[in-house]
């Protein structure tokens, strides 16, 4: 869970976190808080940190950044696969220039996984011997599971045979240091959760608001020339594993362009995968962060932004 905002310490430097699933309106409060407040809005969406996304991500637009600064956002290279680790250490040298300057850092975004990490910190796993990483990597997927049964049962009892990039990592973790993964993982170092003072909301309208924002958002994005920067991203013949391949939109087009499906049918799947994703998104941050924390249930818009950029200046 991700670790409350102490009573104490009034002194620390203040950060303000806005949280929700896509489409949720966390951009555009983002914004009228930095507008507020002389903030630097900051990242913490895993597809927006990708150079090749910039629609399918729905990347804030020149217009719609209201002139505020933005950073961490679309900074990496699609070749490249960034870490919750690698992510959390780029938004610690950001919240510092910003309090450097004098701006109120804004952190906005729905990838729990990121956001915990920077907050709480990481567990201190060792770099992994790469040989043995090869090795792992190179195994069929059933002779992983199989494989990490029996040097490290509970994860194999814990992760689905299919889920093959979270078996491979446990397994490479107990090869290379001689304990499991959960073992190093009861001990995080390095979050800021207790050095700041955070300023959360969290933003889960009613569901049926955000199913048909959802579905309306990529058609927006197909207006916008996604099948065009699916077939650009196409043209750099990248590891289909890497998150930039495997991101909502970008497998569904690539079918398109390969003749095997039908466009109607492309935004069929991409609005279906996008409810989905909101819908893991909102189970994940109803349950996961401290429940003090606000929620916003509210549809939202102008008015309701007015408002939450007040309660999240106090």
């Amino acid at each position: 869970m991700l670790t409350p905002e102490p009573d104490t310490g009034e002194s620390r430097p203040r950060v303000a976190l806005i949280a929700g699933p896509t489409a949720s309106g966390k951009s555009a409060l983002a914004v009228r808080l930095a507008q507020a407040t002389n903030g630097v809005v900051i990242n913490a969406d895993a597809s927006q940190v990708y150079a090749d996304l910039t629609i399918l991500s729905a990347r804030p637009t020149p217009q719609e950044m209201g002139g505020m600064p933005h950073r961490l956002f679309g900074h990496i290279d699609g070749a490249e696969a960034c870490s919750a680790a690698r992510w959390a250490a780029e938004a610690k040298a950001e919240i510092a220039a910003a309090h450097d300057a004098g701006r109120l850092p804004i952190l906005v975004g729905g990838t729990g996984l990121y956001l915990r990490t920077l907050l709480d910190g990481i567990a201190p796993v060792p770099e992994i011997d790469a040989d043995i990483r090869a090795e792992v990597r190179a195994m069929p997927v059933a002779l992983t599971h199989e494989a990490l049964s029996k040097e490290d049962p509970a994860a194999a009892a814990r992760l689905a045979p299919a889920d093959t990039t979270r078996v491979a990592r446990a397994l490479e973790v107990v090869r290379s240091t001689g304990r499991t993964l959960a073992e190093w993982q009861k001990v995080k170092v390095g979050g800021i959760g207790t050095d700041i003072r955070l300023s959360p909301m969290i933003l889960l309208p009613p569901r049926d608001w955000l199913i048909e924002r959802c579905d309306r958002r990529f058609d927006i994005m197909m207006e916008r020339g996604a099948v065009a920067e699916v077939e650009t991203l196409l043209t750099r013949h990248l590891n289909p594993d890497l998150p930039v391949m495997r991101a909502i939109g970008v497998p569904e087009i690539a079918a398109y362009l390969k003749g095997d499906s039908e466009m109607d049918v492309v935004v069929a799947k991409g609005q279906l995968a996008t409810r989905q994703y909101a819908k893991r998104q909102y189970t994940w941050f109803s349950n996961q962060p401290p429940p003090d924390w606000p929620r916003e249930r509210r549809q939202i818009d102008d008015e309701i932004i007015k408002d939450l950029v007040i309660k999240l200046q106090q």
